[in-house]
C-alpha cells in the first residue's frame, strides 16, 4: 500500500507536467490547425537554455533573472518559428506544414548538439532538497512546487482563455477564422501568440521535468512524445481534455511500469502511453473530451 501511495504522488506529479507541455500543443493546434512535432525538441532545448542561464558554471544568474530570460527566450524562439518558419506556408496543404514543423524539431535537436555538446548535465535546483511525508509516503519538496507551479499555470490560462482579450480572440480563431477576420481580428497575430504561449508552456514543462527527473537528457525529447499521447487521449481540440489525461497517462506509466517490469522488460513504462495511444485510437479517435466530428461526402 505505501509503494502503490508513492508511485501514485509521482505519476501525477509527472503527469502535470505532461498537462503543460500538452496545452501547447492543443494551443497551436486549435487556434492553426497545425500538428506541433518539435514538441520534445522544444523542451529539450529550453531546458538546456535553462541550465546556461543558472548554472553555476554558465551564466550563473540569480534566478530572478534568469527565469525570465528563460521565458523570454521561448518567447522569441516561438515567434521566429511562426513568423519566418510557417507563415509563409499559410494556405499551404496541411502535410506540409506537418513536414515543416518535423524539419524544424531535427534542426532544434542539432542545435542543442552543437551548443551543449554534452549529452547530460545537472538541472540546478531551485527548491529545498527535504521531502515531506504524505502518509506512508515521501515527497520531495522540488515535486510539491511542481504540482503548485502546474496548478497556478492552469488557473492563469484559463483565466486568460475566457477573460483576456487575445485569449477570447484565440478560442474564436479556434471556432471559425474566418469570422474572426471578418470581425477585424487579425488572425497571423493569434497564430504568432499561440506559438509563443505554446514555447513558453514548453520551457516551463521541460524546466520542471528535468528538475524531478535527475538533470537533462536526450529523453526530454520523448517527454515531448508522452505528452503527445495526453493529446491523443483527452482530445486533440481540449484544453480540459489534456488537463485531465496529462495525471492519468503520468499514473499510467507510473504504476503500471512498476508492476510490469518484472513480468516483461526493463523499461516498459515508457511504451505505455505509445499502447494507450493505440488503444484510443481505435476505441475513441477523438478523445475522452475532443470534438467529435462527423465528415459526409
Amino acid at each position: 500500500m505505501a509503494e502503490l501511495l508513492q508511485l501514485v504522488i509521482t505519476g501525477i506529479t509527472v503527469g502535470m507536467v505532461y498537462a503543460l507541455i500538452a496545452l501547447g500543443f492543443v494551443l497551436v493546434w486549435k487556434s492553426s490547425g497545425v500538428a506541433n512535432l518539435a514538441l520534445g525538441q522544444l523542451v529539450l532545448i529550453s531546458s538546456w537554455f535553462s541550465y546556461a542561464m543558472l548554472d553555476p558554471q554558465e551564466a550563473n544568474l540569480p534566478v530572478w533573472l534568469g527565469l525570465p530570460l528563460v521565458v523570454l527566450f521561448a518567447l522569441v524562439m516561438g515567434w521566429v518559428i511562426e513568423r519566418i518558419i510557417l507563415r509563409p506556408l499559410i494556405a499551404q496543404p496541411i502535410l506540409s506544414l506537418i513536414t515543416v514543423t518535423l524539419g524544424v524539431a531535427f534542426f532544434l535537436e542539432g542545435l542543442v548538439t552543437f551548443v551543449w555538446p554534452k549529452s547530460e548535465a545537472p538541472m540546478p535546483h531551485l527548491f529545498p532538497q527535504e521531502s515531506i511525508s504524505i502518509g506512508t509516503a515521501s515527497v520531495s519538496y522540488e515535486s510539491l512546487w511542481t504540482v503548485i507551479i502546474a496548478l497556478i499555470l492552469f488557473g492563469l490560462l484559463s483565466l486568460y482563455f475566457k477573460y483576456h482579450r487575445m485569449g477570447i480572440a484565440m478560442r474564436a480563431t479556434a471556432d471559425d477564422q474566418l469570422a474572426v477576420q471578418a470581425c477585424g481580428v487579425p488572425v497571423t497575430r493569434i497564430f504568432s501568440g499561440s506559438w509563443m504561449l505554446a514555447c513558453v508552456l514548453a520551457a516551463i514543462g521541460g524546466f520542471l521535468i528535468s528538475s524531478i527527473g535527475g538533470g537533462i537528457n536526450p529523453g526530454l525529447m520523448e517527454t515531448g512524445l508522452r505528452a503527445f499521447s495526453v493529446v491523443i487521449l483527452g482530445g486533440l481540440d481540449s484544453f480540459l481534455g489534456a488537463i485531465v489525461a496529462g495525471p492519468l497517462i503520468g499514473l499510467a506509466e507510473n504504476i503500471g511500469g512498476y508492476y510490469l517490469t518484472p513480468l516483461t522488460w526493463q523499461g516498459v513504462k515508457y511504451v505505455i502511453p505509445f499502447i494507450i495511444i493505440i488503444i484510443v485510437m481505435f476505441v475513441r479517435p477523438y478523445g475522452l473530451f475532443g470534438e467529435k466530428r462527423i465528415e459526409r461526402i
